[in-house]
């Protein structure tokens, strides 16, 4: 599971072929997330869109976030509800603290490979289901951002990063397919955000 949550499980971005062993490579996969969401239906009985309601949506608050089609893609949220996830990535209410360390720190430290839209970096650091920054230059958040800062972009234009060293967390929310826009504007965004807040 470890490895699937940290795109290390060997799957492409899509398609359920193998394209290299286990804990070869970081190969950001959509399909390794639907195959955990599989798993958790079979091993609980219950269907993953209720279950990730149940043990997460509803507990936070989240009142208006569904998940509508792939776990990997397809949850539909507000900036309000966001608020409340982000909230819980900085402080967890819903798993032990061991897990969240384990979550937020570096699976498979040593591991090359790409983060979609952005590059190509060796090391390529990966937490349970959270890009971690790491020292990847050129990145989609500031360059003032901590190593230890996480969190992740989806493709439609939507970011979340958390920064424990510098206590800071943020959200962007958009509606456009990322582009060459992304990086063009993302890093300096998140420059501003630091630069506002002092850090």
């Amino acid at each position: 599971m470890e490895h699937l949550l940290a795109h290390a499980g060997g799957y492409g971005f899509d398609g359920v072929k193998p394209l290299s062993r286990p804990g070869v490579k970081r190969i950001y996969s959509n399909t390794g997330f639907e195959m955990l969401a599989e798993h958790v239906e079979h091993s609980t009985g219950i269907a993953f869109v209720e279950y990730i309601d149940d043990a997460v949506f509803a507990p936070l608050g989240m009142h208006n976030t569904a998940l509508d089609g792939s776990c990997a893609k397809d949850v539909f949220s507000t900036v309000s509800d966001m608020v409340l996830f982000l909230e819980e990535l900085r402080s967890p209410t819903l798993i032990a603290p061991e897990t969240y360390l384990r979550a937020i720190s570096p699976a498979f430290p040593n591991l090359a490979g790409v983060v979609p839209g952005i590059g190509s970096f060796d090391p390529c650091p990966w937490g349970l289901g959270v890009e971690i920054r790491g020292h990847k230059t050129p990145h989609w958040t500031s360059s003032r951002n901590s190593a230890s800062t996480f969190g992740h972009f989806g493709g439609i234009g939507t970011f979340m990063w958390v920064d424990p060293v510098a206590d800071v967390a943020c959200i962007m929310t958009a509606e456009r397919e990322v582009d060459e826009w992304g990086m063009e504007y993302w890093p300096a965004f998140n420059d501003a955000v630091l630069s506002c807040l002092g850090r």
